[in-house]
């Protein structure tokens, strides 16, 4: 019994309905409607993640791994940073759209103060402004309000 989160595209502006149908279902889901009316991500079995796209055909996509059509599993520790990020209540974030390499040019840091401590990313200069891009890789990538130098920290792997 392996729970993963899993990204589906929303399509035609129905995100209400679906998490409406998720609470009905006693799904564990995330909706990042502050940045996104477009995705849903679904924490559970492959197989109720599954079930779940097949009854909604027409109303979402289930991302997939790249050449294949195995679903994309997030890793809990880029759905924790997101998740962070995104409900941290502050404004400036910009959603970038899909993650796209471009956003991985800067070095990966760690926020060491602030609204975001703790969270993991890469800077990249947006309209001169230092950003930190935050990621759920092949998803979607999203750009906070400008981080000063001193609460950044390089991350060393």
């Amino acid at each position: 019994m392996d729970r993963h989160w899993y990204a589906l595209k929303v399509y035609y502006n129905r995100l209400q309905p679906l998490i409406e149908d998720c609470k009905e279902a006693g799904l564990e889901f995330f909706a990042p409607a502050t940045v996104t009316k477009s995705l849903l991500f679904l924490h559970s079995e492959e197989s109720e993640t599954l079930k779940f796209v097949v009854s909604k055909r027409g109303k979402v996509w289930l991302y997939t791994q790249p050449g294949s059509r195995q679903p994309a599993v997030i890793p809990d520790r880029e759905m924790d940073v997101f998740r962070f990020v995104v409900t941290a209540g502050h404004d400036g974030l910009q959603l970038l759209g899909d993650d796209r390499p471009e956003y991985h040019v800067g070095e990966r840091v760690v926020v060491t103060g602030g609204p975001f401590k703790g969270a993991e990313g890469h800077i990249k200069r947006i309209k001169r402004d230092r950003r930190l891009i935050v990621s759920i890789n092949g998803v979607v990538a999203v750009a906070t309000a400008y981080i000063h130098p001193s609460l950044l920290k390089k991350v060393t792997e």
